[in-house]
C-alpha cells in the first residue's frame, strides 16, 4: 500500500504557486493594496484567471499552477501593469514594479514626432506617431484631461485610430476624447517611467496641389514631416534632411508649432525597400533611431532596416500595422 501511494504522489503534477513581492520605484519600498492578477492568453483575449492582494510588505500569493503563456497584470493607483510569464518561467519569487501617479507630466515630454502624409484617390491619410520618453519616477495619468494631445483638422470628421504601446507592452486601442480647444482631441491613456509611443491615423479629403494646413499642439524636442516615395511636399519654414535611402521617402524638420505645406503626386513603391538596409548607401538623412522596439507582426525587411535609419523603419512599420489597426484590443497598457 505504500508502495502505491508513493507511485500515485509521484503521478500529480507539482503544485507551484504564483507568489512575489510588489516594489513602488517611485518610493523604493514594498508596496501593499496593490491588486495582482493572474491572467490567462488565450484566444478569447486576455482572461482572469485568479488574484491577490499585496500585503503590509508587498507580498503576494495566487494559488495557481501556470502552464502558460500567462500575464501577470498589477493595477495600483488607477494604472494597470503587465509581467508576461512565459511557459516554464519562474513563477516564485517574482518582483513586480508599480510607480505613484501624478495629474503632472513631470518628466514626461514627446522627443519624437513624425507626420507622414499618404495621398491617394482623393483621401489622404495623417499618421502621426509621438514617441514620449518618462525619465522620472512617477507614472503621468490624468483621465479628465488626458495625456497627449493632438489636432486633427474638422475636414477628418472627428474619426481618428489611436494605438498606444506601453513601456514594454503591445499596442492596443487607447480612447479618444474632444477638448475645450477647437480641432484638438485628447487621448486618457498612462505616460508611465519609460518609453510610451502612440500612433494617430485619420483621413482627410486630398486635392492634388491644394494647400494643407496642420498644428503641433504638444511641446515636441524633434518634430518631421514626411513624404513618401512619389510624393512631392513644399513648405515654408522646413528643413530639408533629404530622402532615406531604403524607403526613398523625404524627411523635413519642422521647427514651428504649424505648417502650411503642398502635395503632389501618389505614394509608389520603393525600388530598393525590399534589398536589405546593409546594402543601401549610407548617404540619407542621419536620423537618431526613434522607435523603441519590434513586434511579431513586423516582416522580415523591417528587422533587417533596424539599426539603419529609423525613419524608414518607421514608414515600413506603418505600412504594415495600419490594416489592422482597427481590430486591435480598446484598454489601457
Amino acid at each position: 500500500m505504500k508502495k502505491l501511494a508513493c507511485l500515485l504522489l509521484l503521478s500529480l503534477p507539482a503544485f507551484s504557486a504564483v507568489t512575489g513581492t510588489v516594489i513602488n520605484r517611485t518610493t523604493g519600498q514594498p508596496q501593499p493594496g496593490a491588486t495582482v492578477g493572474l491572467n490567462k492568453l488565450g484566444q478569447n483575449g486576455i482572461e482572469l484567471i485568479d488574484q491577490a492582494k499585496s500585503d503590509a510588505q508587498g507580498k503576494f500569493s495566487i494559488e495557481q499552477t501556470p502552464q502558460g503563456p500567462y500575464v501577470i497584470r498589477t493595477a495600483f493607483d488607477g494604472i494597470t501593469y503587465n509581467h508576461m510569464l512565459p511557459p516554464g518561467s519562474p513563477t516564485t519569487g517574482l518582483t513586480l514594479e508599480v510607480f505613484n501617479v501624478s495629474k503632472q507630466p513631470g518628466a514626461a515630454k514627446v522627443s519624437k514626432h513624425m507626420l507622414l502624409f499618404e495621398p491617394s484617390g482623393g483621401q489622404m491619410a495623417v499618421n502621426e506617431t509621438f514617441l514620449f520618453n518618462n525619465d522620472g519616477k512617477t507614472a503621468w495619468y490624468d483621465a479628465d484631461n488626458g495625456t497627449l494631445h493632438f489636432f486633427m483638422p474638422a475636414s477628418a470628421g472627428g474619426k481618428a485610430t489611436v494605438q498606444a504601446t506601453a513601456p514594454g507592452g503591445m499596442a492596443i486601442g487607447a480612447a479618444v476624447g474632444t477638448t475645450t480647444t477647437a480641432g484638438v482631441f485628447k487621448v486618457d491613456f498612462p505616460v508611465k517611467p519609460g518609453e510610451t509611443r502612440f500612433d494617430v491615423v485619420y483621413n482627410v479629403p486630398y486635392t492634388d496641389g491644394a494647400d494643407y494646413e496642420g498644428k503641433v499642439v504638444t511641446k515636441d524636442e524633434n518634430t518631421y514631416l514626411i513624404a513618401p516615395n512619389g510624393v512631392t511636399l513644399d513648405g515654408a519654414g522646413l528643413n530639408d534632411l533629404g530622402v532615406e535611402p531604403n524607403s526613398q521617402a523625404h524627411i523635413y524638420g519642422l521647427a514651428a508649432s504649424a505648417y502650411k505645406i503642398k502635395l503632389t503626386g501618389a505614394p509608389v513603391a520603393s525600388t530598393t525597400a525590399d534589398s536589405s538596409a546593409a546594402d543601401q548607401p549610407d548617404n540619407g538623412p542621419q536620423i537618431e533611431q526613434i522607435l523603441p522596439r519590434l513586434y511579431t507582426k513586423v516582416v522580415p525587411i523591417i528587422l533587417l532596416a533596424l539599426g539603419v535609419l529609423a525613419i524608414g523603419f518607421a514608414l515600413l512599420y506603418r505600412s504594415k500595422t495600419a490594416a489592422g489597426q482597427e481590430t486591435n484590443e480598446r484598454g489601457r497598457g
